[in-house]
């Protein structure tokens, strides 16, 4: 009988991803890193493991987005006093840090659970085609528009 493969921490071997985010909506784009983040890509994906390997996003600045999401899309911040809401939108966001948007994009895609933090530190993500993870050779990675 065969027994259920399960990863071991040792095992784990993580690639440099590169994803080019001006070719597919931020959606798209954000569903992409995710799965690499995660690990489920690779069949030696186990759950409680950070199988995930390291993602760079280029062109940040150059986002697209679907409708009228721009000044439809709104983020939320609470400070937890009597009229401490604040909110913005997508594209007040963009103006200010056009990385942002991609990583609350790809944060609300995790698990939420103890790994969250840890492959969010494993991602790079860059305004401009400008990076400075050339050294480790990333593998660029097609996103597939819809």
């Amino acid at each position: 009988m065969n027994k259920t493969y399960s990863a071991k921490p040792s095992e784990v071997t993580r690639r440099w991803i590169l994803v080019d985010a001006s070719e597919a909506p931020l959606g798209r784009v954000a569903t992409v890193i995710a799965t690499y983040l995660t690990g489920k890509n690779k069949p030696m994906y186990t759950p409680h493991i950070d199988c995930g390997d390291y993602v760079v996003v280029i062109n940040a600045g150059d986002l697209k987005v679907t409708g009228n999401k721009l000044e439809d899309k709104k983020y939320y911040n609470y400070s937890g006093f009597p009229s401490g809401l604040k909110e913005t939108t997508l594209k007040e966001k963009m103006e200010k840090n056009p990385a942002s948007a991609i990583e609350l994009a790809v944060k609300g895609m995790l698990p939420k659970n103890k790994l969250a933090a840890e492959r969010l530190k494993r991602l790079r993500v860059f305004a401009d085609a400008n990076h400075e993870h050339t050294a480790q050779q990333p593998q660029k990675v097609e996103v597939k528009r819809g």
